[in-house]
């Protein structure tokens, strides 16, 4: 059987968020029941077809990669985590949507990362403050999910869902929401699990070609 081609997506995000869960449902299509904390980077892998249905159809491995989530500025920090940074073809931002917190620190979080090779000084962000030109060359495709939708009280969620439409906004990229506890949110068909193949369906083009060449890695367990 012919070896299939793999491609690279981070899954950025606060500790606490749901990031473990969320690559569980992804890759198991199963809820995860004890999630805990992650240290360092665990990658799961997920099958899908790209361009299903078409003449170009062909099968990828995705390689979830779920990097832990301490928020750190120290320059230690942000090193130890940068040595996942490399040949990147796709980012899921995932931020808990009970908590603004974690979602306004999502841009930390994308800057982190395709700032990875700048000087600190080029990352603009000051007071949850930023300059949206620095996503304007972006070339990775983004695609940012909301967690714990079922814990936003009812008279909260369109002022929630309007806020975090603008996130998505900023990032040019799509939104899902969902519960990780819920395998009903990514069903087969639904808008989120087709949003989710659109975004998976970008990968390709950056995975091998010129730019940002897909890794081939055997080990899949980081933490």
């Amino acid at each position: 059987m012919a070896s299939l081609d793999r491609v690279k997506v981070l899954v950025l995000g606060d500790s606490g968020v749901g990031k473990s869960s969320l690559v569980h449902l992804l890759c198991q299509n199963q809820v995860l029941g004890n999630p805990s904390w992650t240290v360092g980077c665990s990658v799961d892998v997920r099958v899908h077809d790209y361009k299903e249905g078409t003449p170009d159809e062909k099968t990828y491995y995705i390689e979830l990669w779920d990097i832990g989530g301490s928020v750190g500025s120290s320059s230690s920090v942000k090193s130890t985590r940068a040595v996942f940074y490399h040949s990147v073809n796709g980012i899921i931002l995932v931020h808990d949507l009970t908590n603004k917190k974690s979602s306004q620190n999502l841009t930390r979080w994308s800057l982190e990362v395709l700032n990875k090779d700048s000087s600190p000084t080029r990352v603009i962000v000051t007071n949850g403050d930023y300059d949206r030109e620095q996503f304007a060359d972006n070339q990775i495709p983004l695609l940012v999910i909301g967690t714990k939708f079922d814990q936003i009280p009812e008279n909260k969620r369109n002022e929630v869902l309007t806020r975090t439409a603008f996130l998505a906004e900023d990032f040019n990229a799509e939104e899902i929401n969902l519960d990780c506890t819920n395998p009903r949110y990514l069903a087969a068909g639904s808008s989120n699990a087709v949003k989710l193949s659109k975004f998976f369906d970008k990968m390709p083009g950056f995975s091998d070609r010129k730019r940002f060449g897909a890794g081939n890695f055997k080990n899949l367990h980081y933490d």
